[in-house]
């Protein structure tokens, strides 16, 4: 199983290679707007490494995993996955009828989130069925990228997002669930290393993205707590 534990791992360090990156000066354009890249740098590098796992197919870790999975768990299923995607959206919204004060306020929350969603679904539909890649266990040509795991770090980066700054042990644990969902595509034979790195990626930019672009125009400005 050594290879499925460097497969959380894989996942779960990108959170801390996210976080560190606030620390490193923001990359100005000669315009009208300063870009802030930083956000991005987590989920482009999750997404070439996605492709680049994919090269020599039987001499990558792709083909490694695959084979692990069919020597030592042949039987494993569990559809803990297909529940634990939605896990960090749920918290987002429990935190707040508890009472936790977040980022944003309901309604941009709810707006963000929407736009992250269709980001997400549209990303992930139109890449399964323009690639048709036959999934590990041969069940559909629907294998990259891997839509739980992209659903699980978009839910993640948006939890993250709401809450990560006044309560730092939430990043950790909504990337540790969605690195848990990536690891379970896999142990469940439904994808390959490369589907569920690709799948995070796509997840993070698509949180990422409307943050970044949102007008605030449903409340009185901005949030005064910065993004992560």
């Amino acid at each position: 199983m050594k290879y499925l534990v460097i497969v959380f791992l894989l996942l779960h360090t990108f959170f801390g290679f996210a976080q560190s990156n606030d620390s490193l000066p923001k990359i100005s354009f000669k315009t009208r707007s300063t870009y802030p890249l930083r956000p991005f740098y987590a989920p482009s590098a999750l997404i070439v490494g996605g492709i680049v796992s994919e090269v020599n197919f039987k001499r990558s870790l792709n083909f490694e995993l695959y084979k692990e999975r069919n020597n030592d768990i042949p039987h494993f299923k569990t559809r803990a996955d297909d529940y634990l995607q939605y896990s960090p959206i749920l918290l987002a919204y429990g935190f707040d009828a508890l009472g936790l004060p977040s980022k944003t306020d309901f309604i941009n929350r709810s707006v963000i989130l929407f736009k992250s969603e269709l980001i997400m679904s549209a990303a992930v539909t139109g890449l399964k069925y323009t690639i048709r890649e036959l999934r590990p266990d041969s069940s559909a040509r629907t294998s990259v990228p891997s839509g739980h795991t992209a659903q699980a770090f978009a839910a993640a980066a948006f939890l993250s997002e709401e809450y990560g700054k006044r309560y730092k042990w939430v990043p950790y644990l909504s990337y540790t669930l969605a690195s848990t969902v990536g690891a379970l595509r896999i142990m469940n034979n439904k994808h390959y290393l490369s589907d569920v790195l690709i799948g995070a990626g796509i997840g993070l930019l698509s949180t990422k993205i409307p943050y970044w672009t949102h007008q605030y125009k449903w409340s009185k400005g901005k949030p005064n707590v910065q993004k992560l």
